[in-house]
């Protein structure tokens, strides 16, 4: 887990996420992030904790507060909206435009005690996701999402709910594809965590289950679209602050 660090400092970690690996432990067992705790403490005396979550088939950013002080500073920014949040997914079909946005409240739904998802109800929790189609190829969408707000589930709902289920997705996903892995990534957070310094911009490079869909849906479109989303794919090695 050393080797997928993309940023530390004093105050932070952030992780590049694989797929396939819960943040924390759950009935399924198996590693999780927190298992790599100690070896993530890099000299200081707390270990890391989780800012946030990620799914366990979601790769890509994911946060952590070096110590107590740290994780509330952060759970405050988290908390506020203040944490820009940019996800890439790779789902069938296309969106009704080349950007919009998805407003539809999410309620929790149990079946069983260890059965449960979260489905689109006008009596739910709000829940608003911004999109962006980034290439397509008809039957296939590359697109930006933006969260904001941050619901259970919410971007793998917001878009089986508007016709787009992501690739591979074992819950909301189409019945002939949830073998995974799923075509969702956290390519970029933003955070504004020093008052003095502008805000920390970190990326996760894709995964290399989700690059050649990327590199194909760019390759379809026009030449401009191309050479820009060629520049996205081509992630330079990140460049972290050591504390």
């Amino acid at each position: 887990m050393i080797a997928r660090v993309l940023y530390r400092d004093p105050l932070v970690l952030v992780l590049d996420k694989p797929a396939g690996m819960p943040v924390h432990p759950g009935p399924g067992g198996g590693l999780t992030v927190e298992h790599y705790a100690d070896a993530l403490r890099f000299g200081l005396r707390h270990r890391p904790r989780l800012a946030h979550r990620l799914d366990r088939d979601t790769s890509g950013c994911l946060v952590l507060g070096r110590h107590p002080k740290a994780l509330r500073k952060l759970g405050r920014l988290f908390r506020s909206g203040r944490v820009e949040k940019v996800y890439w997914a790779v789902v069938h079909g296309r969106p009704p435009a080349a950007a919009g946005v998805v407003d539809a409240p999410l309620a929790k739904v149990t079946r069983a005690r260890r059965s449960w998802w979260m489905r689109v109800d006008p009596e739910g929790r709000p829940a608003v996701t911004e999109y962006r189609l980034l290439a397509g190829d008809g039957t296939t969408s590359w697109l930006e999402l933006r969260p904001r707000t941050g619901r259970t589930h919410q971007l793998r709902v917001h878009l089986a709910h508007i016709g787009c289920p992501i690739l591979g997705d074992p819950v909301y996903g189409r019945e002939d594809d949830r073998q995974g892995p799923m075509m969702l990534h956290a390519r970029r957070i933003v955070l504004p965590l020093y008052p003095s310094r502008p805000p920390l911009v970190i990326e996760a490079p894709p995964p290399a289950h989700m690059r050649p869909y990327l590199e194909r849906l760019a390759a379809a479109s026009d030449a401009e679209t191309v050479a820009r989303l060629g520049v996205e794919l081509e992630h330079p090695a990140p460049t972290s602050a050591r504390g």
